[in-house]
């Protein structure tokens, strides 16, 4: 039985490698860059957490990336379903890149 805190095996992170293909530019970045820091820990309910992401349009990834939006303010009800879950919201912080300092 597989537990959410357990490491995702090298299958699974294939295929989510594979479903987090986007279509904007922007996105594959972020995303390749939270690749590059996290794949080697990245747990099973972190992996739900980016699947849920993955249900989103392109644009509203990258509003939620790019912090112009938060879960609660996007427009479909479906995306911000998708957007709110715990695990969704986890990622969503190891995804963004770093606030400007002020």
């Amino acid at each position: 039985m597989t537990t959410t805190d357990e490491l995702l095996d090298e299958r699974g992170l294939s295929k989510l490698k594979w479903r987090c293909r986007r279509g904007l530019l922007e996105n594959d970045l972020l995303i390749e860059r939270f690749f590059l820091h996290y794949e080697n820990t990245l747990s099973v309910r972190q992996a739900k957490g980016l699947s849920d992401l993955m249900d989103l349009s392109d644009n509203d990834l990258l509003d939620l990336l790019l912090r112009r939006k938060e879960s609660s303010q996007l427009s479909d009800v479906s995306a911000q379903t998708s957007a709110s879950t715990s695990e969704a919201l986890e990622v969503l912080n190891l995804l963004r890149p770093a606030a400007p300092a002020t």
